[in-house]
């Protein structure tokens, strides 16, 4: 069992395939749907974030045996850990990808994945090259002290990377409505990657949309309002150096200027957008602005309470 393969590298290429089968079908009827220089910064992402991977997997390994040392079970390589693992993966997975949305710190390293202005199974390889460098590690750390072995967790957790692969696209409109009720597909991905204020912050599931479901995060995708991709202050680039620091770039600049340490770490741990004089705005305002919009849209009569609105309705 210690020379279990890496599924995602396996996949390589089949992404590859699927990539150029996605190509061809979208372009036969939208030739903007892939942008050649989009297309090729995303790859560029994907093969740094492969180096990145390989540079520190190790010492996260090292890390997750150590932890496995002090497991309070010992479950081995039963039949019945693999499922149970897969599902415990996914749901760490999701608190890690929640609080990636919530925390600065996280966000800078998840940003990437976001920078895109396209949707498509290129983009589902816009991966960061500094998640390492985050405390979204610490969050599967006690699948290892439960007991679970960390070449199982690895192996679990690529197979839920290989799942989200396809989920990138806006070739596939909606599964059936069973499938749609319990798993990620398209249709909830698609949201999660939206800027509209409907959708921000929500659908961060990887293969199961039952814990958004659970835990309140969960928004359907609607047929009547058209999709908007990207993060709200646009990257404006396809240069793969600024793609993949630029945030970094930004908690720093912002932490040096910041008075006093309080507002320092703040930059660092709040929200994406925080600023301790209030001259920006977090998802959380963007969102409450908008509702009291559409508030006011449907009953004139309510007093408005403010606010602005930067992404497009």
């Amino acid at each position: 069992m210690a020379d279990l393969p890496n599924p995602t590298e396996l996949a390589i290429p089949a992404f590859v395939l699927l990539i150029l089968i996605e190509i061809w079908w979208v372009r036969r009827r939208d030739r903007r749907a892939y942008e050649p220089r989009d297309t090729l910064t995303s790859l560029a992402l994907g093969l740094g974030s492969t180096v990145a991977g390989a540079l520190t997997g190790g010492l996260a390994l090292l890390i997750a045996f150590q932890v496995y040392e002090h497991r309070i079970f010992d479950i081995g390589w039963v039949w019945w850990a693999w499922p149970v693992a897969f599902v415990l993966d996914d749901f760490a997975y999701y608190w890690s990808h929640r609080l990636a949305h919530r925390v600065r710190w996280m966000w800078a390293a998840h940003v990437v994945h976001h920078s895109s202005q396209h949707y498509n199974l290129s983009t589902a390889l816009r991966q960061t090259w500094t998640g390492f460098f985050t405390p979204g590690l610490l969050i599967g750390l006690p699948l290892f002290w439960l007991g679970f072995h960390p070449l199982m967790v690895a192996f679990c957790g690529g197979l839920n990377l290989i799942y989200q692969f396809w989920i990138h696209t806006e070739a596939v409109k909606r599964m059936p409505g069973w499938f749609e009720a319990v798993m990620n597909t398209p249709s909830h991905h698609r949201v999660h990657h939206a800027i509209n204020p409907r959708y921000l912050d929500s659908n961060y599931a990887g293969v199961f949309i039952i814990w958004d479901r659970m835990f309140g995060t969960f928004v359907l995708e609607r047929d009547d309002e058209p999709i908007h991709y990207g993060i709200v202050k646009q990257l404006g680039s396809f240069n793969v150096l600024w793609a993949a620091f630029h945030e970094w770039i930004a908690i720093a600049r912002d932490m040096w200027s910041a008075p006093g340490i309080g507002n320092k770490l703040s930059y660092l741990l709040r929200p994406p957008g925080w600023s301790h004089d209030g001259s920006r705005e977090t998802s959380d305002t963007i969102k409450s602005a908008w509702a009291a919009r559409q508030q006011r849209r449907n009953d004139p009569g309510e007093p408005y309470p403010g606010g602005s609105l930067t992404p497009a309705e």
